[in-house]
């Protein structure tokens, strides 16, 4: 069975983005919805690692480097400025997404395995993680337009 291996990119992307998420925070301090949301997010992906602690210890994990992998390529350090930012929100949506599809595919394994109790989890963190995405696209098309018409420099 290769559950494992997918719980353990689940885990990763998990605290990947959580760090990602606080990355951004601190590099944007001077956007306060920046700061606090991304902070929020953070600490929501911690519980959803925990959530996932148990389904780990029942059926393993095989960690593997991917989601660490694109974060080292995207989050060396934030941007400056608004097209910073936006670049920036764009890494974090890029990251959420891998984690959303990971979730998916992790759902699909539940039901295979008719596992109620990780049913649960994927359902209750896939809502989590859309929420996410809803929220980092809503606030790239908020930046855009400043970011690529009025800011000059």
């Amino acid at each position: 069975m290769h559950l494992a291996t997918y719980l353990g990119l689940l885990h990763t992307s998990l605290q990947t983005l959580a760090d990602a998420f606080r990355e951004v925070a601190k590099g944007h301090g001077d956007e306060p919805d920046i700061h606090h949301t991304c902070q929020v997010l953070a600490k929501r992906l911690d519980g959803q690692a925990e959530k996932l602690g148990p389904i780990v210890e029942r059926y393993g994990e095989h960690r593997e480097s991917e989601p660490e992998r694109l974060h080292a390529a995207e989050f060396s350090e934030t941007r400056s400025g608004g097209v910073g930012l936006l670049r920036d929100l764009q890494d974090l949506y890029a990251l959420a997404s891998f984690t959303d599809i990971t979730w998916t595919v992790v759902g699909q394994a539940a039901q295979g395995l008719r596992d109620k109790e990780l049913l649960d989890v994927v359902s209750s963190c896939e809502q989590d993680t859309a929420r996410q995405l809803t929220w980092l696209k809503t606030r790239i098309k908020q930046s855009a337009p400043q970011a690529l018409i009025a800011a000059r420099g």
